[in-house]
């Protein structure tokens, strides 16, 4: 799915946080957005995965609007997965149920746990493992209904870096088989996986690094 953000701005209340960002996101791409806290990243990334409404501006999705992609939640759900810093998983489901929770089709749960390596753990509640296999899981149940991108919010931000540099290096991998990945990161790292960077400074677009 291609993402383009024309013109966007945000504020809150009289704070304005984006000026005037220009964007395109193309299909299949690793994308991080990288910057210091208060850069805007975040606040740009909620603004690409439909969460937030620009306060000026529009954010095409294949060429549509979001008011022209009918129902919002079925389009999240039918293109759309999520990653977050904290892993958000249901402490009293299994790592299995959580994934089960979000999945349209229950039978590519056990390959993609498989894939990622916790396939084992299916049992197991999120307390009862590393803090790299619960984002394993919250990374599974991102990408169990086979969405065309992917946002994370800072999702190695609890993370080791051998723990870090394994999401990055799943986000790649996942990549090349045609799942769009935008992640905003403080994290330089991620630099040596990303196709692109965009690099946010004070709201605005810095540099756009290929």
């Amino acid at each position: 799915m291609r993402i383009e953000a024309l013109g966007v701005e945000h504020f809150y209340g009289h704070e304005k946080v984006l000026n005037g960002v220009d964007i395109v996101i193309e299909p299949g791409s690793f994308t991080a957005i990288i910057g210091e806290s208060g850069s805007g990243k975040t606040t740009l990334l909620s603004i690409l995965s439909t969460l937030l409404q620009p306060s000026v501006g529009s954010v095409r999705y294949d060429g549509k609007i979001l008011s022209e992609l009918g129902n919002i939640d079925h389009f999240r759900r039918a293109h759309i997965g999520f990653v977050f810093q904290f892993h958000y998983l249901i402490s009293y489901l299994s790592l299995r149920e959580n994934i089960a929770l979000a999945a349209l089709d229950p039978t590519l749960i056990d390959p993609l746990m498989e894939n990622l390596g916790i396939e084992r753990l299916g049992k197991r509640y999120s307390d009862e493992v590393s803090g790299g296999e619960r984002q394993r899981a919250a990374i599974a149940r991102a990408l169990i209904n086979r969405p065309s991108v992917v946002f994370a919010d800072e999702p190695t931000g609890n993370l080791d870096t051998k723990n870090a540099l394994g999401v990055y290096e799943l986000f790649k991998s996942f990549s090349k088989e045609g799942t769009g990945f935008v992640v905003a990161s403080h994290d330089k790292k991620i630099a040596d996986y990303a196709d692109i960077i965009i690099e946010m400074e004070d709201g605005i677009v810095k540099k756009i690094h290929k």
